[in-house]
């Protein structure tokens, strides 16, 4: 397959996903996924649509980076793979920059994977950096900022991947002390948010362990999480137009020391949405997109933000009709990104890019040409 993210690097297989605190599932009282959707159950189709146009799976997820070779490393240090042999030469393409809206950029992208949790299928994240356009950078935001995002990796020894992070020098807590904070009933392990080189938080999880009644948590990416501000306005935009089956029973307020904890703050009060997509290298099983909004006082005011900002993502997914999508999209007020609306990559690859109405995340629509 190809990637329509970079315009030109095959497509990789993997990248990340799990959510605050997926790993409390036990604390909290809200349907699992398995409960949304089960295996099998999930080529998402939008509310009310036709079979055109349908979502047919999450495929990436892409980060805008400072420094392209030390963004590498860290991941790499998580567990990721680099795809191939990427080639980090800077290059400048009309097309992507039209689909981008980076004019006159030139950009390195490089493309790796990890194994999704519940498919044990690599999942795709391309890292991406620019230059020659200005970018703002924000590095700087909270978990609880608006257009913050995470995802979360479930690894078999938490405590064991801390001290090599903390070895290296490139371990950034945000917990309380600096410490994986344990979950309830358990003394080791546990979870906690820590920080990439710009500033994108990653959800650190030790694996449950099997017991009686529960096998062993599956390791590897379990989700991709949005800090979102009406949480109404995206589950409309990610269910209703882009076909993510949500949960039909509210979400309760969370609050509490060990939310608090985890990512290093005092008086968080959040819910959390979780979203289920097919994934890209196993269409039969799930992808989560979890949707986090908080009420906290004092969140920031985020103003106009572009893709090519430092520590901004985009979330990419494939499509049977792009035309149909796209339409769909338009009709319900959605604003383009792309330059000219969608355009059309080297190797035959349709593309736009759109932004959720709530905050603006970035979201690329592919579809691939027909063989």
């Amino acid at each position: 397959m190809k990637t329509i993210f970079a315009g030109s690097l095959p497509m990789a297989t993997a990248t990340i996903s799990l959510s605050l605190l997926c790993g409390i599932s036990g604390t909290q009282r809200r349907q699992s996924p398995q409960a949304v959707s089960p295996p099998g159950a999930a080529a998402a189709s939008p509310a009310g649509s036709s079979a055109s146009g349908r979502v047919l799976r999450l495929a990436f997820d892409a980060l805008q980076v400072s420094n392209l070779e030390r963004s590498v490393d860290y991941y790499k240090a998580l567990g990721f793979a680099v795809e191939g042999n990427p080639n980090t030469a800077w290059t400048s393409d009309e097309v992507t920059n039209r689909l981008l809206a980076t004019k006159g950029a030139l950009s390195r992208t490089a493309a790796l994977t990890i194994a999704n949790a519940y498919s044990g299928k690599p999942f795709t994240l391309y890292l991406r950096e620019f230059k020659g356009i200005e970018r703002k950078n924000w590095s700087d935001l909270t978990p609880w900022d608006p257009i913050s995002n995470h995802f979360g990796l479930t690894v078999a020894d938490a405590d064991a991947l801390w001290v090599r992070l903390q070895a290296a020098g490139i371990l950034r807590p945000r917990t309380w002390g600096g410490k994986l904070i344990p979950r309830p009933g358990q003394t080791t392990g546990g979870l906690a948010y820590i920080m990439d080189p710009d500033g994108m938080n990653v959800e650190i999880v030790g694996q449950r362990p099997a017991t009686p009644t529960a096998p062993a948590e599956r390791l590897g990416l379990n989700h991709i999480g949005l800090v979102v501000l009406d949480s109404d306005k995206s589950k409309a935009f990610y269910g209703t137009l882009l076909g993510a089956q949500f949960p039909q029973t509210p979400s309760d307020w969370l609050s509490g020391d060990f939310y608090d904890s985890v990512v290093g703050s005092h008086g968080n009060i959040l819910r959390l949405f979780n979203g289920i997509f097919s994934e890209s290298a196993a269409p039969n099983e799930r992808m989560r997109l979890e949707l986090v909004e908080f009420k906290n006082a004092g969140r920031k005011e985020i103003g106009s933000y572009r893709l090519s900002d430092i520590a901004v993502n985009c979330i990419g997914f494939e499509v049977d009709d792009l035309d149909a999508a796209y339409s769909r999209l338009t009709a319900a007020g959605v604003s383009t990104w792309s330059e000219g609306g969608v355009v059309k990559l080297q190797d035959g690859t349709r593309a736009v890019v759109v932004r959720n109405p709530d905050v603006g995340f970035f979201t690329e629509l592919f579809e691939k040409p027909k063989r």
